[in-house]
């Protein structure tokens, strides 16, 4: 599974925990790694791991079944495939809903699965940022609760509400 989990919010967790159901294993690939602290990517990489193994303790399941690895910023192609088998252990398929990511997996061989959709209108990071950035605690209904409290504890709220404000270079984005 290819996420960027910027933050994880209930589809991430609802698509991976179809993938623990229906597989022994399951690779969490967290991509644009290298990217943060900008309103499209305002945590870390680290950050967003932390999110995932909370989310996924909270729900009961067993971690060594999970594997988390990073995937440095890259433009979407051919070579990103190629930076996934190097940054990966071997894998058979890949989860996506990302109609480009799946081309490019297919295309180099590998078997695609698309997910169900978990309530795509709403459960997009952009959606939940925005909602953070604008003040509205709307958005503490669209992530599980440990990654409230995560965000809170990490001053998230404040990192969000500033990078969506702020004028940053190439970024203009005012709420």
């Amino acid at each position: 599974m290819i996420a960027r989990f910027q933050p994880l919010h209930y589809g991430h967790l609802n698509v991976m925990e179809h993938c623990l159901l229906n597989y022994t294993e399951l690779i969490v690939v967290v991509g644009m790694a290298s990217q943060s602290h900008t309103p499209e990517n305002p945590f870390t990489a680290g950050e967003r791991i932390e999110m995932i193994r909370r989310s996924l303790k909270w729900r009961g399941y067993d971690l060594s079944r999970v594997i988390t690895v990073t995937l440095p910023t890259l433009e979407v192609s051919r070579v990103a495939v190629h930076y996934v088998k190097l940054y990966s252990p071997s894998f058979e398929a890949v989860v996506t809903l990302n109609p480009i990511i799946s081309r490019i997996f297919a295309e180099e061989g590998y078997k695609v699965i698309e997910p169900p959709s978990f309530n795509r209108e709403v459960l997009r990071g952009s959606v939940i940022r925005r909602l953070i950035a604008s003040g509205s605690d709307e958005w503490k209904k669209y992530v599980p609760p440990p990654i409230v409290e995560y965000i809170e504890e990490i001053d998230g709220v404040k990192r969000i509400r500033a990078l969506y404000t702020e004028k940053l270079p190439g970024y203009y984005v005012t709420v």
